[in-house]
């Protein structure tokens, strides 16, 4: 069996990845038998200029998108397809937009201890956003995701109190945007290859048997 390496480039606070990210696990689950996948979560930030604090997210979305009724009719659309793949958004719960470079960073302390643990932190710090309207930029806040998800709780709450690796997470989105990532979520295959967008779960699955088609046929050729 082929495997292949999905580099999920997103933003805790991005509705489109927590969807993405719900959508590529049905894939994943489609070709189980038939493609070995390996996920990776890298940073992005939607709002970098937000302070430590955060900002009033209601309001920050009804300017950016042109306000309440423009909000609420892209919360209507996104809570439908959220049924579909078993996400509950309660968009209302949400008061803080935060500053996300912390739980960036979590994530990737994350996976020093392995992709699980990371993938296990990912979907603690999307549905404490979207589904619970936690602030995910608050250092309790992410501790309690640390732990529940099996990290050392009082390592990270000593490392959140440091600049430890925020220059790396800096760096990572930098390289990402001067590859031509200008929105996410982005999921880069292999490395080589690109696909933009909460795509449905049969676009996943397609890529994916073709990219491992293609690393096969490529294998052959080198025997």
């Amino acid at each position: 069996m082929e495997r292949v390496t999905v580099d999920i480039v997103s933003d805790v606070v991005c509705p489109w990845c927590y969807l993405g990210k719900a959508r590529l696990e049905l894939a994943i689950a489609e070709v189980q038998d038939e493609v070995g996948v390996d996920v990776n979560w890298r940073p992005f930030r939607l709002n970098p200029d937000h302070p430590q604090e955060g900002v009033d997210h209601q309001a920050d979305l009804a300017r950016k998108l042109g306000g309440k009724d423009a909000v609420d009719r892209a919360h209507e659309m996104l809570k439908k397809l959220g049924e579909e793949v078993g996400i509950r958004y309660n968009f209302e719960a949400i008061k803080i937009g935060p500053n996300t470079l912390d739980a960036h960073r979590l994530l990737h302390w994350a996976i020093m201890e392995g992709r699980e643990v990371q993938d296990r932190v990912a979907t603690a710090l999307f549905r404490a956003n979207f589904e619970e309207g936690r602030n995910v930029g608050d250092h309790m806040v992410l501790a309690d995701i640390a732990a529940q998800s099996g990290l050392n709780r009082k390592v990270i709450e000593n490392l959140l109190k440091t600049e430890a690796d925020k220059d790396t997470m800096l760096s990572e989105i930098d390289a990402a945007q001067k590859m031509g990532v200008t929105g996410v979520p982005f999921f880069i295959i292999d490395g080589q290859y690109a696909v933009s967008g909460a795509q449905t779960p049969d676009v996943f699955a397609n890529a994916l048997r073709e990219i491992a088609k293609l690393k096969a046929e490529a294998r052959k050729g080198m025997i």
